[in-house]
Parts: C-alpha cells; sequence; structure tokens
C-alpha cells in the first residue's frame, strides 16, 4: 500500500467524501447494499484537497501514461477531473455519455478527436468496472485507442480486476477500499469489532445483507 493511497483516503473520509456505516447500509442503484457510500463529487469544492488529488492523478498519468494523447471523462463524476487534469498537462479532453443523445448531433462521445488517437478515460470511481468498460467500449467504436483508465476509488472487486484484464485495459486508482479501511480503522473512524463485517462485503458484495 503506497504512502500516498493512505493520504487521499484520510483525506476522502476527512470531508465526508467516503462513509463508512456497516450498522445502516446504503442501498445502491443495483439493489446492492452495502457498508460504505463514496461521493468524491464533493472532493470539488474543498480547494486544497481537490488541488492535491488533481496533482496525484496528473503524477500517475504522467508515470504510467506518457504516450497519452487524449484524456475522457466520464459523465457525470469524471468530467471535472479529466478538466482538471488536462489542464494541468496541456492535453485535449472530451467526455463520454451513459449513452448517445436522443437530439441534435446524437453523440456519445462530445468534444473535438481524431481516430487512433491513444485515449486515457478519467473515472472518479470503480465498481463492478461494467459501466467503466462500456465507455472504453464507446471511444473504441470512435476509433479512440484506449490505453487505461484511472481513478480516484476503487472498490476492489474481483468481478472489476478480471473484467478489465479480460478486455486487456489497465486501470489505476489513487486509493481503494482496502486501504480506506486500514486507516479508518487505524484513524477509529470505525470499531475494530466491525472489521470483519467490512472485509465479508468486499468479498461478496452481491449477497452481503449489512453487519
Amino acid at each position: 500500500m503506497g504512502t500516498n493511497e493512505k493520504i487521499i483516503a484520510e483525506k476522502l473520509l476527512h470531508i465526508g467524501a467516503v462513509r463508512l456505516q456497516p450498522e445502516n447500509p446504503f442501498t445502491w442503484a443495483s439493489g446492492w447494499k452495502s457498508p460504505i457510500y463514496c461521493d468524491n463529487r464533493k472532493v470539488l469544492s474543498f480547494p486544497f484537497i481537490r488541488d492535491f488529488i488533481k496533482s496525484e492523478l496528473c503524477n500517475v498519468i504522467f508515470a504510467q501514461y506518457p504516450d497519452v494523447e487524449l484524456l475522457a471523462g466520464v459523465a457525470t463524476a469524471g468530467i471535472a477531473w479529466a478538466a482538471l487534469a488536462a489542464d494541468q498537462l496541456k492535453l485535449p479532453m472530451i467526455y463520454v455519455r451513459p449513452k448517445p443523445k436522443e437530439h441534435g448531433m446524437k453523440n456519445q462521445v462530445e468534444g473535438y478527436f481524431e481516430k487512433g488517437q491513444r485515449t486515457l478515460v478519467i473515472e472518479d470511481l470503480i465498481s463492478t468496472g461494467k459501466s467503466s468498460l462500456q465507455v472504453a467500449t464507446a471511444l473504441k467504436e470512435e476509433g479512440l485507442q484506449v490505453d487505461g483508465m484511472i481513478s480516484i476509488f476503487n472498490y476492489g472487486f474481483d468481478t472489476a480486476r478480471e473484467a478489465f484484464e479480460k478486455e486487456n485495459i489497465s486501470c489505476y486508482s489513487l486509493t481503494n477500499y482496502n486501504t480506506l479501511v486500514e486507516l479508518a480503522l487505524e484513524k477509529q473512524f470505525v470499531s475494530p469489532a466491525i472489521e470483519p463485517v467490512l472485509k465479508a462485503w468486499r468479498i461478496d458484495p452481491a449477497n452481503w445483507q449489512g453487519a
């Protein structure tokens, strides 16, 4: 676990971008019960933390994807981060809708690009990876080369890792669920008694029913 992973996890916990409450679980759109809710949109309201995470995104892009030519933000939460990173790195940027518009040009991919450009997808978080890979597919259908994907937070599900490997798309995240839980226990955001509950959810989130 990298030092910066812990720093970012602490910042997310501190501003309430990530909340842990296994005794009163959240319900995701999929119907899954979850002891955690991550809302990285909140980070945009805290300038110094926003700037730190922007810099970390740019560092990863510079180190892992030095040949990238285009950043693609995922609507809606990834758009701001793609714009911030693109501005810092002086790269062009586009964004991708969940589905094509029903009017006008009926675009799913918005912005100027050229076929064959090496593209990096910017997400705020990755759960199962399904929606993220749908974005990658949309970009490929437009003739772009998808070099990889980067997110602020990753739940670390095996299904997501396997899906990315199957599509041969690399994925980097600034921090992740295991790091966050370890830090939350260390800093006493949660009681040590619920550690087994938190770990059990990550292993089998579809069938988890709560603490």
